[in-house]
């Protein structure tokens, strides 16, 4: 079971991910956690990632695609793949889908955990206070600017997996176990 996990910053898609990766034996892949260990591991791919990254470029999508289907092929991803952070254009997902159709595998659900925004502000304001830290991206107006960041990249790949039949609406403001037994449902209804 392959699945790309979406929401806003905030909205629980760590949590969740943790919990399939303990319960369902997938594992979350964040390309961006990827870009790093490669420029870190000095990998070819990551020497060439580091020079785009250094000239301030985009790393193409050819590369993450490349990046993705590397670490798909590991055997801790057996269980299936929750990503995170890709993709985040409609180009993405398609080059995305041809490479898992060569591999005879598929995204099988796209699941958006959707929030109220002015909620999610006062939540994520509120976690600060409660456990005392001082997170700057919890700020209410960094919140702002990391939701309004998070609909200009995300709003464009919502329609190409509806279309497909493959985006699944989960209310995110729900208690985390709630939020966790509908993202459950829609895995085994996937899989019948």
């Amino acid at each position: 079971m392959n699945i790309i996990l979406l929401g806003p910053p905030g909205a629980g898609k760590g949590t969740q991910a943790k919990r399939l990766e303990a319960s369902r034996g997938m594992k979350q892949i964040s390309t961006g956690d990827m870009l790093r260990a490669e420029v870190k591991a000095q990998s070819p791919i990551g020497l060439q990632v580091k020079e785009l990254m250094e000239k301030g470029h985009f790393v193409p999508d050819p590369i993450i695609v490349q990046m993705i289907e590397n670490r798909i092929a590991q055997p801790d991803c057996a269980g299936g793949v929750i990503l995170d952070g890709f993709p985040r254009t409609e180009s993405q997902a398609e080059i995305l889908d041809s490479m898992l159709k060569e591999q005879n595998l598929k995204i099988d659900a796209v699941i958006l955990l959707e929030v109220e925004e002015e909620a999610l502000v006062k939540r994520l304001s509120e976690r600060q206070h409660e456990d005392g830290s001082r997170r700057a991206d919890d700020q209410p107006d960094v919140v702002r600017s990391r939701l309004d960041v998070y609909r200009k990249q995300t709003a464009p790949i919502l329609p190409y997996y509806e279309q497909h039949g493959r985006l699944k609406r989960v209310d995110g403001m729900q208690d985390v176990e709630l939020v966790g037994k509908a993202i459950d449902a829609i895995l085994d209804q996937a899989a019948s």
